[in-house]
C-alpha cells in the first residue's frame, strides 16, 4: 500500500462497510456446502483484524473445511498470538519475506521493521504447531533476485517450505513490467547450481507452486509462475474481499457483492445460487493474455488478498 496512494488522509473503509464475523461464518459455510475445503485469511495484513482467533475458531467449526490457513508478514505475531490462533483452530501459516537483506526489505515492502521480527514470527509459529510454514518470496529483478541463493541458503534443512513467486503486476500501483520479471526457469536454475533438485508432483489439482525437492533431503521449494507458465485453466480459488465482494480472480477489477444479498435477508438458497452463477459463468484468463499493454483497471493485492 504505496504511501502516495493511502496517505494519511486516505479514506478508508468505515467498519459497518465491513463484512461481520458472522457474516463471513456464514459465506464459507454456503461455499463449503458447494465443495470449497480450505480457507486462506490473507490482506492486506489479516492479524490487524481485532480478535482474529475468533474468527478462526467459528470458520474451524464449519462442516466440509478440512484445512485454514493464514497469510502474514510476520510484524505482529507474537508467541502469545501464534498460539491463540493454533488452539482456535488454525492449521497453517504462510510468511511472506521477500529478502534477508533489511535495506532491501525495507524498500520492497515500504515498511518500518526489520528482518529479524519476521524470522521471530516463524520461530513462534512453527514452536506453535502452525505448520508446514512456507515462506513466500517475491522475486523482483534488480532489487532482491541476487539474494535467491542466499534465502534458499537460509531455509535448506528446517522444514519449511519456500516459495519463490515471479514478479506479478496485481492491482496498479506496483509499477509492474515485464522486464522486472525473474522467470520460473531462472530461479530453479539458479538453486541447481549449489544444490541439485528435482520436480516433485502437485499435491492436489489446481496447486499453484511447482514443487521442486533437494536430492540431499533438505527439503522442497516451490515457484509460482503466473507471468510465464500461466494455470489459469486449473484455478480453483475464489476470493472473498473484506466487505463482502466475490473475485474470481487475483487479476480481477471488479467483484460481485454478496455483502449486499446478506444484508437484504437473502436465504442461504438465494445466495448459493448467486456463487454458483457466478462460478460457473466465470471466464478470467489474464494471465494467459496479459502484457504491459492489458488495459483495465485490477484490484490491488491490499484489497483482495494473496
Amino acid at each position: 500500500m504505496p504511501k502516495e496512494v493511502f496517505g494519511r488522509d486516505f479514506a478508508f473503509l468505515d467498519r459497518a462497510e465491513l463484512l461481520t464475523f458472522e457474516e463471513i461464518a456464514r459465506l464459507a459455510q454456503l461455499f463449503a456446502n458447494e465443495g470449497i475445503q480450505k480457507i486462506r485469511l490473507t490482506g492486506g495484513e489479516p492479524l490487524l483484524r481485532r480478535d482474529l482467533e475468533r474468527l478462526v475458531a467459528m470458520l474451524a467449526d464449519t462442516r466440509g473445511v478440512q484445512d485454514i490457513a493464514l497469510t502474514t508478514n510476520g510484524s505482529i505475531l507474537t508467541r502469545e498470538k501464534a498460539v491463540a490462533l493454533r488452539e482456535a483452530g488454525l492449521d497453517r501459516i504462510t510468511v511472506s519475506l521477500d529478502s534477508l537483506d533489511d535495506a532491501v526489505f525495507r524498500r520492497m515492502n515500504d515498511v518500518d521493521f526489520p528482518v529479524a521480527r519476521v524470522l521471530e514470527a516463524i520461530d513462534a509459529a512453527s514452536e506453535a504447531g502452525l505448520g508446514p510454514i512456507k515462506i513466500d518470496v517475491v522475486v523482483k529483478r534488480g532489487e532482491n533476485d541476487g539474494s535467491i541463493v542466499e534465502i534458499a541458503q537460509r531455509f535448506r534443512g528446517t522444514g519449511h517450505i519456500l516459495r519463490f513467486i515471479e514478479y506479478m503486476d496485481v492491482g496498479n500501483t506496483n509499477g509492474w513490467r515485464m522486464t522486472d520479471v525473474v522467470s520460473a526457469r531462472e530461479i530453479a536454475e539458479r538453486i541447481a547450481e549449489h544444490w541439485p533438485i528435482e520436480p516433485v508432483q502437485p499435491n492436489y489439482f489446481g496447486e499453484v507452486a511447482e514443487r521442486w525437492r533437494y536430492l540431499d533431503g533438505a527439503g522442497e521449494i516451490g515457484i509460482i509462475s503466473s507471468v510465464t507458465q500461466p494455470f489459469c485453466g486449473s484455478c480453483t480459488r475464489a476470493r472473498l474481499s473484506a466487505d463482502g465482494k466475490l473475485y474470481l480472480c487475483l487479476f480481477a477489477g471488479t467483484g460481485h457483492d454478496l455483502r449486499a444479498l446478506l444484508r437484504s435477508g437473502a436465504d442461504d438458497e438465494t445466495i448459493t445460487a448467486a456463487i454458483r452463477s457466478h462460478w460457473r459463468t466465470r471466464d478470467d484468463r489474464y494471465s494467459e493474455i496479459r502484457s504491459e499493454a492489458t488495459p483495465g483497471t485490477k484490484v490491488e493485492m491490499s484489497h483482495i488478498g494473496g
